[in-house]
């Protein structure tokens, strides 16, 4: 082949093109994503793409355990990085446009994009079911996170991919990944408003998450990220935000809540979560789950497809770890028992008091469960910053003034804004659905001598304590089988 070419791209005239110029060319692919339309992969981002490494997200579920419960769900964290990483370079480059004293150059936009395609590297089979209920659990002491696990995998990547990188851009990649919000020598600050914005939340991490997990669970969102991107502009090195976007950032709070609340802590997921983990927990000793946390070789291998590694396996070791698999997929999943809505001022006590052992010690004579049939969850849901209003936060800027920056005050947003911006809401749930009854009055029997408690150390006061959900309530006829076996009659 020589080394002149003809190329035609689309409808335009034939050009002679040099062969390396039209490699050049061809390196940009574009992908079609739901969320945002045709996206563009430049070369930067191919490199990491087009790797073992990047293509295991294709194997892990979004929505981890929520993906039983939801099934339109089956989004992976493949897409999330890659909307992330275009939602990123969108910023920044329009950041650089409509300022362009800023002084944002190539590699502070190479950086952003690749920090936003990398941030969730690190993510373990089910998403946060990995780090956040069986890590703990399978390596008590140990202090990981999927933000680690990306920053262990991103050098893993650039490592035996032989990426062309310095190393002064992985150093600021992985600082963007984490956040920070300290000032960090050489760099621009609000550049790290944009993927992991430690500030107050808004970042494109979330714009991205929270619309394809909507699109996908067909929940309808009110909140327009898009009208946030293009009403950005820096001040004293933060990104702020036009004073007319105010209710539209609430908003995206509060559709962060509502999808944490309705589906992220779904008690069937819940129930599903305690499974899985149960489940791991056995595999573990066999398999070695927990210690590829600290092996990027083998956690390049562990995905969602752990689950079929365990189902496959004929170990006898793995009987109670397949049971458990089998269950999930028959539907005989472990019950909801009953729930509690903590009053802030009771979260430390009940932690204290209400366990597993403690709802066992309040047993009557004829209950027959034990501990280990018993699961005590505290599932803590808030609109991104605790008990802040993550809006108290941010910096707005009026068109009568674009360079001078300030907060708004809760009531010019809206007078129907929440009282608490946080809540804690203590779990029940039972491995023995047929004890469902006996464990629920166990715990309502401890409840009433932990409100008793409290009532005696508080005379002459009426302190908050936790009233039972009526609508919760299980009959005392109620009959659990102990497995959903149906049959069906022909006639």
């Amino acid at each position: 082949m020589s080394k002149r070419t003809m190329l035609r791209r689309g409808f335009t005239d034939l050009t002679e093109l040099d062969c390396d110029d039209a490699l050049m060319l061809d390196r940009t692919k574009y992908v079609n994503d739901p969320i945002h339309g045709y996206i563009a992969l430049n070369e930067d981002m191919l490199q990491f793409i087009d790797t073992p490494q990047f293509q295991r997200l294709r194997h892990l579920k979004q929505l981890g355990s929520a993906y039983s419960v939801f099934p339109g769900g089956s989004h992976n964290r493949f897409e999330h990085c890659i909307g992330t990483a275009h939602l990123a370079s969108e910023v920044v480059k329009g950041l650089a446009q409509r300022q362009p004293d800023l002084d944002i150059g190539s590699r502070d936009i190479r950086c952003v994009t690749l920090a936003g395609l990398c941030h969730d590297l690190g993510h373990g089979p089910f998403s946060h079911l990995f780090d956040n209920a069986f890590i703990p659990r399978a390596r008590p002491g140990v202090e990981w996170s999927h933000e680690l696990g990306s920053e262990m995998m991103l050098h893993h990547t650039i490592d035996t991919n032989n990426i062309d990188i310095d190393d002064a851009d992985v150093r600021l990649i992985k600082q963007l990944i984490r956040g920070s919000s300290r000032r960090i020598g050489g760099e621009k600050m609000f550049l790290f408003d944009i993927v992991a914005n430690e500030r107050n939340g808004v970042d494109v991490d979330k714009f991205d998450y929270i619309q394809r997990d909507c699109y996908n669970i067909g929940v309808k969102s009110s909140y327009d990220f898009s009208r946030l991107m293009l009403n950005s502009r820096v001040i004293d090195d933060e990104i702020c935000y036009n004073t007319k976007e105010s209710f539209n950032l609430a908003e995206m709070f509060h559709t962060r809540y509502s999808l944490h609340k309705r589906i992220y802590s779904h008690r069937a997921a819940k129930a599903i979560e305690f499974m899985l983990v149960d489940a791991l927990l056995v595999a573990d000793p066999i398999l070695g789950i927990s210690q590829a946390i600290t092996d990027p070789q083998q956690y390049q291998l562990l995905t969602d497809d752990v689950v079929r590694d365990i189902e496959r396996s004929v170990t006898p070791e793995l009987k109670e770890a397949r049971d458990l698999i089998s269950r999930i997929h028959t539907r005989d999943i472990y019950k909801f028992v009953d729930e509690f809505l903590l009053p802030p001022e009771l979260v430390p006590a009940v932690g204290m008091v209400v366990n597993e052992a403690e709802i066992v010690g309040h047993r009557s004579d004829n209950d027959d469960f034990v501990e280990r049939d018993v699961l005590v969850d505290v599932c803590r849901i808030h609109y991104g910053m605790k008990k802040d209003n993550p809006v108290d936060h941010i910096n707005f800027y009026s068109k009568f003034n674009s360079t001078e920056k300030f907060s708004i005050a809760s009531e010019f947003v809206s007078l129907c804004v929440p009282e608490k911006y946080e809540e804690h809401i203590l779990r029940i749930f039972t491995r023995a659905p047929t004890k469902r009854n006996q464990i629920q009055r166990a715990a309502r029997r401890l409840i009433e001598r932990l409100n008793a408690d409290i009532t005696a150390r508080s005379p002459g006061s009426t302190p908050q304590n936790l009233t039972p959900n009526r609508g919760l309530t299980l009959p005392s006829n109620l009959v659990l089988s102990d497995s959903k076996r149906r049959r069906l009659q022909f006639h």
